[in-house]
């Protein structure tokens, strides 16, 4: 059975200010909780009840435990406290390889699902506007389905970042409306896709540093949709370039 301090600190880990103040975040489930195990993010705890069938050392829980602790409407049977990785000064080199650029995504569920992406694809780089969502908020973490455990995130000046990596010749290409069909570029293995804002697309500013506007063609017959969704039009646009 925890204590009533345990619960208090497990509890705070729902808030995005106790998880700046204590380094730590919250990943339930057991696929999640395994990814991240095996790999270099560092886990304080493990707590599981006896659902959990899994191998890993865990504190043994009871169900009126995980439902207090537990940031899901339907809990699972294993909780892991997780140190936040330490994230280096130093930037990828992409001259050889794709990274994703997240101009002010704000929903959680977006965010999570484009980790997988990324990960999915085999980009292990995405930054991270300041103003985007915190990548380690719990609806986000599940999002990732275990994929935040293989992908850098770094949350950095957008503008500045690409300015640089333009500056040192890597194509910068921007999700947009009015860019020009994706499916006649001539895109290349390296460089950064840049994803707007849900609601706004991607700022004046970060749309300077685009080297390369691109977009998805609609097909509807009638009038359809203004846009994709966020993480679906990456989806898309990842499998284009890796396709190539």
């Amino acid at each position: 059975m925890l204590s009533k301090a345990q619960i208090k600190l497990i509890r705070s880990l729902h808030n995005k200010k106790f998880r700046e103040e204590t380094g730590m975040f919250i990943a339930e489930g057991k696929r999640l909780v395994e990814d991240i195990a095996a790999s270099s993010i560092k886990i304080e705890h493990i707590y599981a009840t006896t659902r959990y069938n899994g191998d890993l050392k865990h504190i043994s829980i009871t169900e009126d435990d995980l439902a207090e602790i537990s940031a899901l409407t339907a809990p699972q049977a294993i909780i892991a406290l997780c140190r936040v990785p330490e994230v280096t000064g130093k930037l990828p080199d992409l001259k050889e390889s794709m990274a994703i650029a997240l101009d002010d995504i704000r929903d959680p569920g977006n965010l999570g699902t484009i980790i997988r992406i990324a990960d999915w694809f085999g980009i292990t780089n995405i930054f991270c506007s300041e103003e985007s969502v915190e990548a380690y908020n719990p609806k986000t973490v599940q999002a990732t389905m275990g994929s935040i455990a293989r992908v850098n995130l770094f949350y950095v000046d957008l503008k500045e970042i690409l300015a640089k990596y333009k500056n040192e010749g890597v194509p910068v290409y921007g999700a947009m409306l009015d860019g020009n069909n994706v499916y006649n570029e001539a895109l290349t293995h390296n460089g950064i896709l840049v994803i707007g804002n849900e609601a706004n697309g991607i700022s004046e500013g970060v749309a300077r540093c685009v080297t390369n506007s691109v977009c998805i063609p609609s097909y509807a017959v009638q009038q359809g949709p203004e846009s994709l969704n966020a993480a679906v039009a990456t989806a898309v646009l990842c499998a284009e370039f890796k396709r190539r």
